[in-house]
């Protein structure tokens, strides 16, 4: 079945009558986790009309979302020769009723533009290098056609298919659907059928045609001529694998695009004190002030390790404690405690972590090391993992492990007091950042 969406795709408001209506329930998907909403049920009814100008999810194209008798409808599924509507709402629609259905122009709008500006895309990078397109991603910001090449993209040839795109589009192309009888050859010999039609597909198939261009078959929503397009912008090529992922955005999206990238690069320009035209030469420069600054924190670092692991060997046998404790909280890495053993004495049970920043008693991740008699290192650092939640292993008096709950830190210290019950102890010396 060809659905009145397929007719006009630019059809916004329809009249129909209910074939069935059934009670049932989805999981939300637009809600936005990442910024502390929560997927939850929603109940409502599957709605089968006579016909719909919603699309239904196909072709690699999402579904449509619109209302019916003012009712929001959150997804549509294509069954055979049928459309599922599921229409969020506490009552149901009775079977013969005439209802009214609306469609969100601009979700379709945007839909239109990335498929028909991928059928264009996938056409040119054919005739252009025969590449074969084998599946692609209509994204909700960005989306991807994946070609079967091993061969990186150039900017060059990525430019090389822009540039012919949108003048194409600049021309307005006819773009056309025409339906074809699958079981005639010979009206199928100039259409790309990569994937073939749907084993559930029953009468003609439809076609895509970008005049002079290709014909393509689609179950999709789709302009009617190229310049509906707008423009074409195709951002970067990735290899994945054995294939390539070109990335593009088409229409009212290289719009949005631009004024993403430009209210950032204002936002860099006010953030390194210098113009659009500066921003790489700032960047770099920042870069090796960073790292120079960091080369000389990490030997101060170093140097403190060696000064406290010599206060220890200066100390006779005799004064020397049982256990010695220091926890780092300044980010900095393993190679502290490192330097620190490498020139600590050995008789002493040495329990040592680092970690990234925090206040003593919060939780945060890090990294343990243990070093000292191996039949205390065994009895302790299984329990010391327990408690700081973390992952490890040692043997032959070494043990280390990465940690995630700091906030246990202070109860493993007063474990290690308990075992040896010291009669003194040295403490490291305050330090900015211990």
């Amino acid at each position: 079945m060809v659905f009145k969406c397929q007719e006009d795709s630019f059809l916004k408001q329809y009249t129909t009558k209910i074939v069935s209506c059934e009670y049932a329930t989805i999981e939300r998907t637009d809600v936005d986790v990442a910024t502390g909403g929560e997927a939850r049920p929603v109940r409502g009814f599957n709605v089968v009309c006579e016909d719909t100008i919603l699309f239904p999810e196909g072709g690699g194209q999402p579904c449509d979302y619109g209302t019916i008798n003012g009712q929001p409808v959150r997804r549509v599924l294509r069954k055979g020769n049928i459309a599922v509507h599921f229409v969020e709402s506490s009552s149901s629609f009775e079977e013969g009723a005439e209802v009214h259905q609306s469609l969100d122009w601009d979700r379709r709008l945007d839909h239109m533009q990335q498929h028909s500006g991928q059928h264009l895309i996938t056409a040119l990078f054919d005739r252009e290098f025969k590449y074969d397109t084998t599946s692609w991603s209509l994204g909700s910001n960005v989306s991807h056609i994946q070609l079967n090449t091993p061969h990186l993209i150039s900017r060059e040839s990525l430019d090389l298919i822009e540039r012919q795109a949108n003048e194409l589009i600049r021309e307005g192309r006819p773009v056309s659907v025409v339906l074809v009888d699958p079981e005639v050859d010979e009206e199928f010999k100039d259409a790309r059928a990569p994937r073939g039609l749907p084993k559930d597909h029953e009468g003609l198939a439809r076609v895509v045609r970008i005049e002079g261009i290709e014909s393509n078959m689609c179950c999709g929503t789709h302009v009617t001529d190229l310049s509906q397009l707008q423009c074409i912008k195709l951002l970067y090529a990735e290899k994945v694998k054995t294939n390539i992922l070109v990335h593009f955005v088409v229409g009212e999206r290289v719009l949005r695009k631009l004024g993403e990238v430009f209210q950032r690069e204002q936002q860099l320009t006010t953030a390194l004190k210098g113009g659009a035209q500066q921003h790489l030469e700032l960047v770099q420069k920042l870069q090796q002030n960073v790292k120079g600054t960091r080369k000389s924190f990490l030997q101060l670092l170093k140097d403190f390790a060696s000064a406290e692991a010599e206060r220890l060997e200066d100390l006779s046998k005799a004064e020397r404690p049982k256990y010695f404790s220091l926890h780092r909280r300044d980010g900095i890495e393993v190679d502290f405690i490192h330097t620190f053993l490498r020139h600590a004495p050995e008789g002493i049970f040495y329990f040592l972590t680092v970690s990234e920043g925090g206040a003593a008693g919060s939780s945060g991740k890090g990294h343990l090391v243990l070093r000292g008699d191996p039949a205390v290192v065994e009895e302790i650092g299984p329990k010391f993992l327990e408690l700081l939640e973390g992952k490890g292993n040692g043997k032959a008096g070494s043990f280390q492990g990465k940690i995630n709950n700091l906030a246990k830190l202070p109860e493993c210290i007063e474990l290690l007091e308990s075992h040896f019950k010291p009669k003194k102890s040295i403490e490291p010396k305050p330090v900015s950042g211990s």
